[in-house]
C-alpha cells in the first residue's frame, strides 16, 4: 500500500469526522440560549398583538384568529423544549462522538476491503518477459497435444501461432489438418490460402481455390479481395485484378492508407495493362508556371534485407519502395513492388509509379523514401512487417541504399 494513498485517505477521513462531529465539539455560549429564547418570545407577541388587531377591525375570521393562535402557541411551547434539550445533549453527546468517531473509520475499511481492490495498491511486482524460446516451447506442446487430442479448432490456433512465429509450412501443415472445420469459415479460408501463398510464392493450386471458395461464401470479403486480386496481377490478367481491386476500394474508408495502398495497385495494374496511356500524357505534360519540380523527376536506388531479418521473410511477402512528399502528406507519390526472391532490388521511381497525375513526384523538390516487406502488401504498416529507416532526399538522387532491417512491433 503507498505512503500517499495511505496519507490521502487519512486526510479524507479527518475531513468527514470533523463535519459530523462538528455539533458536538463546538458548544454554544452560556447566555446564547437565554438571549434566543427572549428573542422569540418577543416575536410571537408581535404576532398575536397582529392577531388581535386583524381580529378586531374585520380582516381575520373568528375561525381563522383561532387557527393562527393555536400555532403561535404551539411554536412557542417547542420553543420550550429546544431550549431545555441541550442538557440532554451534552449527557448523551460524549457516546455519540465515541460512537461515530469509532464506526465511520471501521465502516469505510470495511466497505474497502469489501468494494476496492486492496492488492493493487501493493507496489507492483516485476513481470516476467515472455521470451521466444518460451513461446516455441508452448506452440510444441500444443501441438504435440493436438496429436494425441484431434482438435480443429485447436489446429486453427496452432496454425496462427506458426504465423506468427513466420513458419509458413508449418502453419499451412496445420490448417490442412484442420479439415472440413474451413468449408463455411471465409475468413480461415482467406488466411490458409494467404499461408500457403507465403510458403509456396505461387497463387497457383490450391491457394486459388480456396480464394474462391472464401469469396463464394462472402463476396465482400476484403481479405480473400486482396489476394483475388494480386493472384490475378501474378498471373498477367490486369482487368481481372482491377475488378478484384475496386470491389475491395469499395469497402475501405475513404482516404484510409488502405484505400490509398488499393488505388495504388490500381494504377500499377492499369499501367501494366496498357491502360494508363492518358494518364502518362497528362504527366508528361510541361509544368506550369510557379508548380514546385524536382530536377529531375526520377529517384534510384537499392533496397536489401539484412541478414539477421532473412528468415523472417518469405518468399510470397510484397516488397514494397514507397516515396511520399516531404511535407508530411500520407499520400505517395510513387509505389514500386516486388517480391522477396526479387532482393537485393535495384529501384527506380518516376511520374508513371504515382497514384494520381497531379500527385506526381516530378512536383515536389524533396521526398521521403522507405522500404518495406509485408505480408499482406497493404499501405497501412502492421505488426511484424520489416522496415528500412526513412530517409529525406531531393528528387533527382541516385546510388540511395534502404537497408531492411527493423521489425515493427
Amino acid at each position: 500500500m503507498t505512503p500517499a494513498f495511505i496519507a490521502g485517505a487519512a486526510a479524507l477521513l479527518l475531513a468527514t469526522l470533523g463535519l459530523l462531529l462538528r455539533p458536538y465539539l463546538i458548544r454554544r455560549k452560556p447566555g446564547a440560549a437565554a438571549s434566543q429564547r427572549r428573542l422569540n418570545i418577543a416575536i410571537y407577541r408581535d404576532q398575536l398583538d397582529e392577531l388581535e388587531r386583524d381580529r378586531t377591525s374585520g380582516a381575520l375570521a373568528e375561525a381563522d384568529y383561532a387557527t393562527a393562535y393555536e400555532e403561535i402557541q404551539r411554536r412557542l411551547l417547542d420553543d420550550d423544549v429546544v431550549d431545555d434539550a441541550p442538557a440532554a445533549v451534552v449527557a448523551s453527546g460524549r457516546g455519540t462522538l465515541a460512537a461515530i468517531a469509532l464506526v465511520v473509520p471501521l465502516l469505510a475499511g470495511g466497505l474497502y476491503v469489501w468494494l476496492g481492490n486492496p492488492v493493487a495498491l501493493n507496489p507492483p511486482q516485476a513481470q516476467h518477459k515472455v521470451s521466444a524460446a518460451e513461446i516455441e516451447d508452448m506452440v510444441t506442446k500444443l501441438a504435440a497435444r493436438l496429436e494425441k487430442d484431434d482438435n480443429p479448432q485447436g489446429w486453427v490456433m496452432l496454425a496462427r501461432s506458426y504465423k506468427i512465429l513466420g513458419r509458413y509450412e508449418d502453419a499451412a501443415k496445420a490448417y490442412g489438418r484442420a479439415g472440413s472445420f474451413l468449408d463455411t469459415e471465409p475468413v480461415l479460408l482467406a488466411d490458409y490460402a494467404d499461408i500457403l501463398v507465403a510458403a509456396s510464392g505461387t497463387f497457383a493450386g490450391k491457394p486459388r481455390e480456396l480464394i474462391a471458395r472464401a469469396l463464394k461464401i462472402e463476396p465482400d470479403n476484403a481479405h480473400a479481395l486482396w489476394l483475388s486480386g494480386t493472384g490475378a496481377f501474378e498471373a498477367g490478367q490486369f482487368d481481372l485484378a482491377i475488378a478484384e481491386w475496386e470491389r475491395l476500394l469499395a469497402l475501405l474508408p475513404a482516404n484510409s492508407d488502405e484505400a490509398r495502398s488499393v488505388q495504388s495497385s490500381i494504377g500499377e495494374a492499369r499501367a501494366q495493362g496498357g491502360k494508363s496511356l492518358g494518364a502518362k500524357r497528362a504527366i508528361e505534360k510541361p509544368a506550369r508556371s510557379g508548380e514546385k519540380v524536382g530536377a529531375s523527376a526520377t529517384v534510384t536506388g537499392r533496397v536489401e534485407l539484412a541478414a539477421a531479418l532473412k528468415d523472417k521473410a518469405a518468399p510470397g511477402d510484397t516488397v514494397m519502395v514507397i516515396a511520399r512528399p516531404a511535407d508530411g502528406s500520407r499520400m505517395p507519390v510513387a509505389v514500386l513492388k516486388a517480391r522477396v526472391p526479387d532482393l537485393p532490388l535495384a529501384f527506380s521511381l518516376d511520374d508513371s509509379l504515382a497514384m494520381s497525375p497531379d500527385h506526381a513526384m516530378s512536383k515536389f523538390k524533396e521526398i521521403i523514401i522507405e522500404a518495406r516487406i509485408s505480408r499482406t502488401g497493404m499501405a497501412t504498416p502492421q505488426a511484424g512487417d520489416l522496415l528500412s529507416a526513412p530517409q529525406t532526399v531531393p528528387v533527382g538522387k541516385a546510388g540511395i541504399k534502404l537497408l531492411v532491417d527493423q521489425v515493427r512491433p
